[in-house]
């Protein structure tokens, strides 16, 4: 039998394609979603709820999720653009913002199942690592696993942030010390001053102070909404502090009024009226009288 070369072209590249479209975009990690949603078979239709938490260049996104065969359904949801309604105005996506997120998420969520009277969670953030625990005279409290996605499980990702305010807002997420700041990996301890310091914008203080005197002008063009809203290393924790105890007092969604024109206003149009058969015949004999004035 004669050599024949195997000609690899596109029908032969398809069918080796990776089965799944997010999977070869790089989406979903689905052996990690698989664990993070299958549940046990003896549960009866009693749904694992996970703590998804996903960051954009201008947003933290926070939202409890279970799954069903027909896809996920989204249980409650926190956004960090919602803050400046607690007056967090600036810093919308540092480490301090998605705490407050965490939190706000969690607190909305134990609202909405009746359980935000009997789950606080801790009230004032101090840097220590503490689970809820179960309550004898009252359900057990609301658990959730954390979903990660696709981004780096690093000591000191902002995804630990929005974890530890989740859990201070009263959800049990089973979690451990040892991805948070100021966690030594040598002698396997917490140091909660550290923490503490990065839930209440320490950092951000820190670096503004040592900005200030190494270089004024860089100082005023990188902290410019910061001084605009009145805010300086001084003052950036009260503004956290505050926010945390508005949260909980009203963490329930307030959705954005959108303004209507007045009667007999006309709206601006950003897309082109579609023409009709008797318009588009007058284009066309106005581009064609044009053109031979131009040849003229």
């Amino acid at each position: 039998m004669p050599f024949v070369k195997l000609v690899k072209n596109k029908a032969y590249f398809k069918r080796f394609q990776v089965k799944y479209r997010r999977r070869r975009e790089g989406k979903t990690d689905y052996y990690a979603r698989k664990r993070l949603v299958v549940q046990a078979k003896n549960k009866y239709n009693s749904p694992k709820y996970r703590l998804v938490v996903r960051f954009t260049n201008t947003d933290v996104i926070c939202q409890i999720v279970y799954a069903k065969i027909q896809g996920d359904f989204v249980l409650a949801s926190a956004y960090s653009h919602e803050l400046p309604r607690y007056g967090v105005k600036v810093g919308l996506t540092n480490y301090s913002a998605a705490y407050c997120t965490g939190l706000l998420v969690a607190r909305r969520v134990l609202t909405k199942l009746g359980l935000a009277d009997k789950y606080q969670g801790v009230e004032e953030a101090d840097g220590t690592i503490s689970l809820v625990e179960e309550l004898e005279d009252a359900p057990r409290p609301f658990k959730a696993f954390l979903d990660v996605g696709l981004k780096r499980t690093t000591t000191g990702s902002r995804v630990f942030a929005a974890l530890k305010g989740a859990s201070d807002g009263g959800i049990f997420i089973p979690h451990s010390e040892n991805r948070f700041p100021g966690y030594d990996a040598e002698s396997k301890s917490l140091d909660s001053e550290v923490l503490r310091s990065y839930l209440y914008g320490g950092h951000v203080a820190e670096y503004m102070s040592y900005l200030a005197e190494e270089d004024e002008d860089k100082y005023k063009r990188q902290f410019a909404k910061y001084l605009e809203a009145g805010l300086n290393e001084d003052n950036v924790e009260e503004m956290y502090e505050a926010a945390h105890q508005k949260i909980r007092e009203d963490p329930t969604f307030k959705p954005t009024e959108k303004k209507k024109p007045a009667q007999g206003e006309k709206t601006k149009r950003y897309h082109k009226v579609k023409l009709n058969l008797k318009q588009r015949r007058n284009k066309v004999e106005q581009k064609k009288a044009a053109f031979a004035r131009s040849q003229q």
